[in-house]
């Protein structure tokens, strides 16, 4: 079997996302499993090469792994035509730029999100990577669950009939940092570093309804500072500048309506820290992380209201699981083998920098909402 090798410039790996999800997770576990099959039956094997601000960390990464390649130096990596492939996990404030560098270098892209700090940002690296005629793609992650593929595969079998509404809930509690330490960086909490929920989790909430539900249209959000100082990673208390939780409706082609609530501030009462329940016209589902139950119109059961009398209905026992049918490996992992069949086969991949720009237009009208207390309407006219 013929394989043959694609050279990755991974900019961020000493972050924890571009680190765990990344770099061991799908990086080194495509090259553990031989490298990327592709439709011929041949395989890609992927040959990262390190870049980041911190040489120690960089070293030390590289030592772990045994992997020869890493550098300070972003832009003699991207003068290296053996490594047209250029990856960014690195902070919001500082990845516009480096995607400039790398567009104008001829490197094909792929960013976590979101890609620019702004929208008008965004459309001009669209824009930029498209005279360029590179491919480029946002991560996606969520649509890769085992849970929202489920749901996927309710929604497009007709499962659902007519889809009313949807309704998640997203959270944990993150600690303050002083008498336990917080699980997520502090400069998420900084509007100027790039932080804030809203930014966060708006540009995931965008691909995952416009996917399987509908194209957002509006919003009608309260983006909310719940705790207003925090203690960073040296110990040092800080004022927390950026939002830590936002309750948005959305409302979605078709009539669609969806809620839902993202919070860094809430203590879970969840089956899995992220959950969706979908309910139609012919039947409803609740999906997660991973598991996904469903209960449909003639197996839906006749509540009747009576808060006179104890609830002893074991209402969750109601449902039933749907199955996995398939094995689901880790979701960035899949999409980084799709995104390099894209770069080597022309494979299909949707998420372009477009995709990206859509998530940032929806967190930037529900900061624009939550400050002004109004509905905000979306352009119908951007295309993917």
């Amino acid at each position: 079997m013929v394989t043959r090798s694609l050279g990755v410039i991974l900019n961020g790996v000493t972050g924890r996302m571009g680190y765990r999800q990344h770099l061991v997770r799908s990086v080194l576990a495509i090259r553990d499993q031989g490298g990327v099959l592709l439709t011929d039956g041949s395989r890609v094997q992927l040959e990262p090469l390190l870049v980041g601000r911190n040489a120690e960390k960089l070293g030390e990464i590289a030592d772990r792994h045994g992997l020869p390649h890493w550098t300070t130096d972003l832009g003699a990596t991207l003068g290296d035509a053996g490594y047209p492939l250029y990856f960014d996990a690195q902070l919001t404030a500082v990845r516009e730029k480096s995607i400039l560098q790398a567009i104008d270098a001829g490197k094909h892209v792929y960013t976590e999100k979101p890609v620019a700090e702004s929208t008008e940002a965004a459309v001009a690296l669209a824009r930029h990577a498209q005279r360029a005629r590179v491919k480029n793609g946002v991560v996606h992650d969520k649509l890769y669950l085992p849970g929202l593929l489920k749901l996927k595969r309710l929604v497009d079998g007709g499962f659902f009939g007519r889809i009313l509404s949807v309704r998640g809930e997203f959270g944990y509690w993150v600690f303050e940092g002083d008498w336990q330490a917080a699980q997520r960086p502090s400069w998420n909490y900084r509007a100027e570093d790039g932080g804030g929920i809203v930014v966060d989790m708006f540009c995931h909430w965008n691909y995952v309804l416009e996917n399987l539900f509908g194209a957002v249209r509006s919003v009608t959000a309260k983006a909310v500072t719940h705790i207003p100082s925090r203690v960073d990673e040296q110990g040092r208390t800080y004022e927390a500048t950026a939002d830590d939780a936002a309750y948005a409706i959305f409302e979605l082609d078709g009539g669609v309506i969806a809620q839902l609530n993202s919070s860094w501030c809430v203590r879970v009462h969840r089956d899995e820290l992220v959950e969706f329940q979908v309910d139609g016209t012919h039947g409803s589902a609740v999906a997660g992380l991973h598991r996904c139950v469903i209960q449909p119109r003639a197996a839906t059961p006749r509540p009747v209201w009576n808060p006179d009398l104890v609830e002893t209905r074991p209402y969750r026992a109601e449902w039933h699981e749907v199955p996995d049918n398939e094995n689901f490996g880790n979701g960035f992992k899949a999409q980084w083998e799709q995104f390099t069949r894209h770069v080597v086969e022309d494979a299909p991949h949707p998420y372009d920098f477009m995709a990206g720009v859509r998530g940032i237009r929806l967190a930037e009208a529900g900061l624009r909402s939550s400050r002004t207390g109004h509905r905000v309407g979306l352009d119908n006219g951007m295309g993917g």
